[in-house]
């Protein structure tokens, strides 16, 4: 390094003064001011706790320390910008801390430690709490690097300064730990930075990108020849972006690479293998950047480091290919369900089938996330013993933790859990005319039992009767407990299970909405085209006239921001990686589980000036699941245990065992797969006879037990049935097999090529085997909703400070599944048991019989109203008073059989409002009576 810089940095002369007078016209004087080289850089006001708190250190700067008080000039040390650049308040057990004073406006933050996970700093055996500031903060090394590192002046448009940004504590120790690591461990090592919501982890990334990019060794050597930071969504992170030129301070060495403008690989090529120390990337072109960095890493020696933001998208082409090696099914089917995932999930897919350290060996991983998943913790997590594999005595760790606790106790984010409301729904079914032999004959059919009743459970899901209830209590709540807040600010998200279930809820809310003259702009998100021809002829998409009519175009993001629209219905979108610090109330109809509940229900979590008060009105899930799930990320998230290395081999002898390949063929598979020179005809070549052989099989059962069923040999299609499920069981684990392998081949060398060789061959394998599944129809027609009730649970606080903390489970069970045989049963006793399952307090008031039968029956036989119906729009028909006349009739006809229900509709003409709603729309009166005209 140029000793004249050595000398000039040594030469620097920092001092600090007790007790400085600082006004002209008072006084004042504030108890400590830092120096450097006689400019005031900082000041202090000090309290004991024995007298007074950190609360009136603070309010000794609102209210006695002002920057221009009335009448006055300015003060030099308290203006902004050019006074002192930073100040504390300070107290024997905290520090709190700010960049411009505004008077009775200014806002301190937190400068603290934590305190085992929560606000606050830990014990000091040897004396105050708070002696980290000036024992290690105000140390003369580390103020220096604040101060010329860490402090970044941000400017307006006019190039003024606008805002100067202060490191908070925790973002100060995890990149200073950070860098000590990584010239500790040299490249290639990985660290798992578990920052909450509400950390400032935009700053702590920049911070952390910019000091890797500069960072040498004890040789002076640089270590990294450049950082690849990872960000969010398709438009590269504009505030991240910013951060980082403002903190390189320097042009073109921060390189952006978006799908605009040429070819990305191209210019990920030219940046990565240039000059650029920082290439930023969306989560969309990160495959490509990490290929690009393993690439030069391998070829040119080159060495990396990566850091992924918490970055959330959908994937489709090589990426998705990827990715499903690592997903679980389920994981699976919600992507395709338009759904999205992680950084996380795309990092642990490219690195794939890496056990060995050679092609990682010049890239360091730093994975920022708030809700690490068991496989981040595994992959990524740290070791209390580094030397040793993962073991229940040495289980990975976050490298460093800013916790949700910490920022709820800190007030950056919220607690969502304080009003949490849940819901339980009770309802009954019955076969439409179920006297009637038609009936009898769907009864005695025979169905797998979990496809029966997860149909059932998806036909109620979407009956409208089911959707129209549901969206009364989403909208009336809206409107009595979110709307009111922040000043008629106050925006929602709506969380429902399927892109299908989001079409009609939008319908179903506009049409609410528009009938009771309600002025709620709402919007509805998925991804792709949803076709449903019960809601339209035409496929759905974002865009469609019939579901975001005024959208135009626009970014739902940005749409959502402004003032037009209050309701915000997603599908597998937005739940996680959103932000609206707006958003204060979340209705939840969608199975949530773990980490999805955490990250869905934390979309309320953000602050905002005059936002102290979320609501979550729970339609699905159970109270104290969710509970659970968030008390796994309050502090430290922790692994139970470790997943078992051997679950590889034992799966290995298990597809071993099947008796569908030998090593030889798997050899061959091998050979051409590893062999530069081969064509994709020797791969077929090689795949072939396993494939025919397998294939076969699969067509020899399907065709076996065709032919039992049409000849009624219930033994020869048992037989045939097992022959199908063990093949499709073979193909299951084969794919069990590739993503275990995938992820304990990152962790543990298993120094063994057949475990690797089976990897090779599944994987060129598994595509070949279009088995197809072929499920038995379940005719639901005859199925009819006689009852509905949604009953409230009540409001209540979920508290996350008591009880156990819950541990992430490692992968256990991969693999373990057997042939057996679906269980059968009649669908009436499957309905049955639906019934007891949902049936609840269910009394009168729920029948839709009454609906459906008894007052639709009555009206069915009136010919004026069947001629009305065969002469006019639905909409005409609604409005006719003689339907207004024959709904009185049929109530009165039927008061004696339907005492109480029929007495309440005669005495509200809201109550016969909500009959003739649910019979236009519901149970299909104006069809029904046009139909019997003709």
């Amino acid at each position: 390094m140029n000793r004249d810089l050595l000398d000039r940095y040594a030469a620097n002369r920092l001092r600090v003064v007790r007790q400085v007078r600082y006004s002209l016209v008072s006084e004042n004087s504030i108890d400590l001011v830092l120096f450097l080289n006689g400019v005031p850089v900082a000041t202090a006001e000090l309290k004991t706790d024995f007298t007074q708190r950190i609360d009136d250190a603070i309010d000794q700067y609102r209210f006695d320390r002002l920057p221009r008080p009335k009448g006055q000039a300015a003060e030099p040390l308290l203006s902004f910008p050019n006074g002192a650049l930073v100040h504390f308040a300070v107290s024997n057990s905290e520090v709190a801390m700010v960049t411009r004073l505004a008077g009775p406006a200014t806002v301190f933050l937190p400068f603290n430690q934590g305190d085992d996970g929560a606000a606050g700093n830990p014990p000091n055996p040897d004396g105050h709490r708070t002696a980290y500031l000036w024992e290690q903060v105000w140390a003369r090394e580390s103020w220096l690097e604040i101060l010329g590192r860490y402090l970044i002046a941000q400017r307006d448009k006019k190039k003024q300064i606008a805002k100067i940004i202060f490191p908070r504590f925790h973002q100060l120790d995890v990149t200073r730990k950070l860098q000590a690591a990584v010239l500790a461990d040299g490249p290639g090592s990985k660290y798992l930075i578990q920052h909450s919501a509400g950390s400032g982890k935009t700053n702590s990334i920049a911070w952390t990108a910019h000091f890797l990019a500069e960072l040498h060794d004890r040789d002076n050597k640089k270590v990294f020849d450049s950082v690849l930071v990872v960000s969010d969504r398709n438009v590269i992170d504009a505030q991240l972006q910013e951060a980082l030129f403002d903190f390189q301070r320097t042009t073109g060495v921060v390189a952006t690479i978006t799908n605009q403008d040429g070819s990305k690989s191209g210019k990920l090529a030219a940046a990565l293998s240039g000059d650029k120390k920082i290439v930023v990337c969306t989560i969309q072109t990160f495959p490509f950047a990490l290929a690009e960095v393993r690439r030069l890493a391998a070829t040119q020696g080159k060495r990396f480091a990566v850091i992924a933001d918490e970055a959330h998208s959908s994937q489709t082409g090589e990426a998705a290919a990827k990715l499903k090696a690592v997903l679980s099914p389920e994981e699976w089917q919600e992507l395709a369900d338009g759904g999205e995932v992680s950084s996380e999930d795309i990092l642990a897919a490219q690195m794939a089938g890496r056990a060995a350290e050679g092609e990682s060996s010049g890239i360091t991983f730093v994975a920022f996330t708030a809700t690490p998943k068991n496989k981040t913790l595994e992959l990524f997590g740290t070791r209390p013993d580094p030397t040793r594999k993962p073991a229940p005595d040495n289980l990975p760790r976050p490298f460093h933790v800013y916790s949700m606790r910490q920022a709820i106790e800190e007030k950056f984010i919220l607690d969502v859990l304080q009003n949490y409301t849940s819901y339980k729904l009770a309802f009954r079914l019955a076969h439409a005319g179920e006297d009637g032999q038609e009936a009898r004959q769907i009864d005695e059919r025979e169905v797998e039992r979990s496809a029966a009743l997860k149909k059932i459970m998806g036909w109620v899901r979407l009956h409208p009767y089911n959707i129209a209830q549901k969206v009364q209590v989403v909208v009336e709540h809206f409107r009595e407990f979110v709307a009111p807040l922040l000043a008629g600010r106050a925006k929602a998200m709506v969380v429902v299970g399927s892109r299908v279930e989001a079409v009609r809820w939008q319908l179903a809310v506009d049409k609410y909405v528009k009938e009771r003259g309600y002025r709620i702009g709402t919007l509805v998100a998925f991804s792709g085209e949803v076709c449903d021809p019960e809601s339209g002829p035409d496929g759905f998409t974002e865009n469609s006239r019939a579901l975001n009519p005024n959208l135009n175009g626009r970014d739902i993001r940005e749409a959502f921001k402004g003032d037009e629209y209050q309701l915000l219905l997603v599908a597998n979108k937005f739940q996680t990686g959103f932000d609206q610090p707006l958003l204060c109330g979340m209705y939840v109809d969608r199975r949530l589980a773990g980490i999805q509940a955490v990250q869905t229900l934390s979309r309320l979590n953000r602050a905002h000036p005059g936002k102290d008060t979320t609501y979550v009105v729970d339609l699905v899930n159970d109270a104290e699941e969710v509970l659970a799930a968030f008390k796994t990320y309050h502090t430290t998230a922790e692994l139970a245990a470790t997943t078992d290395p051997n679950l590889v081999f034992n799966l290995r002898a298990k597809l071993d065992a099947a008796g569908h390949y030998d090593d030889f063929e798997v050899d061959r598979v091998v050979a051409v797969e590893l062999d530069p020179q081969a064509k994709q005809s020797d791969l077929v070549a090689a795949l072939e006879p396993v494939r025919d052989r397998v294939m076969r099989r699969y067509k020899a059962a399907s065709a076996a037990l065709k032919s039992a069923r049409e000849r009624k040999d219930a033994g020869e299609e048992e037989a045939a049935q097992n022959e199908i499920d063990a093949l499709l069981l073979f193909r299951s684990d084969m794919g069990a097999y590739l993503r275990l392998y995938t992820f304990l081949s990152q962790i543990f060398d298993y120094g063994n090529t057949a475990i690797e060789k089976r990897a090779i061959f599944y994987k060129r394998l598994l595509p070949l085997l279009e088995f197809g599944r072929e499920r038995e129809g379940i005719d639901l027609s005859k199925l009819v909703l006689t009852h509905h009730h949604l009953k409230d649970l009540g409001r209540r606080k979920l508290p996350l400070d008591s009880g156990e903390t819950p541990k992430l489970a490692p992968i256990t069970a991969t693999g373990s599944g057997s042939v057996h045989e679906p269980e059968k049963a009649y669908l009436v006793e499957i309905i049955a048991r639906v019934n007891d399952l949902f049936e609840g307090d269910l009394t009168d008031q729920d029948k839709l019989v009454y609906v459906n039968n008894v007052i639709k029956g009555k009206l069915l036989e009136s010919p004026t109203l069947r001629q009305q119906a065969a002469n006019n729009t639905k909409e005409q028909f609604a409005n006719s008073p003689d339907l207004a006349s024959e709904l009185l009739n049929a109530i009165m006809g039927a008061l004696d059989a339907h005492t109480l229900m029929s007495t309440q509709a005669l005495n509200s003409a809201e109550v016969q409002g909500g009959l003739r709603d649910i019979l236009l729309n519901n149970a299909g009166l104006y069809e029904s009576l046009r139909e019997g005209v003709g």
